[in-house]
């Protein structure tokens, strides 16, 4: 953080005086991950305006994410990264939110095998400030996130939490929610042409 190792960095900081995207990717120095990062940072304004803290995660070492955030983005880098990048190097983090992509198994003789790839799924996880995940998302290696969706289910949380209303299928920011009453429902559903 701010050029610095922690040691003991956990999500348990925001607890009760943030939300948190809590994401993951598979690898430092690979071809979807630096766009998902620079897109993230391109948007931490918006994250943070909201409340929103963002912390991003691999398997990699706290050495490579730090040497990644050194290199220029032009050179496939991550250069200006600004959130916190935890180093998932035991992997436990990535197995704890079940998003590790593979498990570790013994074959015929006793020895301990890995099956699968040792590394994590892009996986978003939009945690309230009480620390339950809300909102989690998980793609496969090829498959990049879409940041703006991100900032749209912030958006959608934080209404519901504020208006108590509940957010339906296409809600932006700006739009009525509804109630979960069939009322409300069904004028909702009758403002968008739906008929019998």
């Amino acid at each position: 953080m701010d050029g610095e190792f922690e040691e003991e960095f956990s999500l348990d900081r925001y607890l009760g005086k943030k939300h948190v995207v809590f994401f993951f990717y598979p690898a430092d120095f690979t071809f979807v991950c630096p766009t998902e990062l620079l897109a993230f940072q391109d948007k931490l304004a918006e994250f943070e305006s909201k409340g929103v803290a963002l912390v991003g995660c691999s398997t990699d070492t706290h050495f490579s994410h730090f040497a990644w955030l050194k290199t220029p983005r032009v050179n496939g880098g991550i250069e200006g990264v600004a959130y916190p990048l935890v180093a998932d190097v035991t992997k436990t983090i990535a197995a704890n939110y079940d998003v590790l992509g593979g498990h570790y198994d013994y074959n015929e003789t006793g020895e301990m095998t890995f099956i699968g790839s040792p590394v994590a799924y892009r996986a978003l996880f939009l945690i309230d400030k009480d620390g339950i995940v809300r909102h989690q998302l998980v793609n496969d290696g090829p498959l990049g996130r879409n940041i703006d969706e991100a900032l749209r289910m912030v958006s959608a949380l934080q209404y519901y939490e504020v208006k108590g209303e509940q957010c339906p299928a296409n809600w932006t920011e700006g739009q009525e929610g509804v109630f979960a009453t069939r009322i409300d429902v069904f004028d909702h559903l009758s403002k968008q042409g739906v008929t019998q």
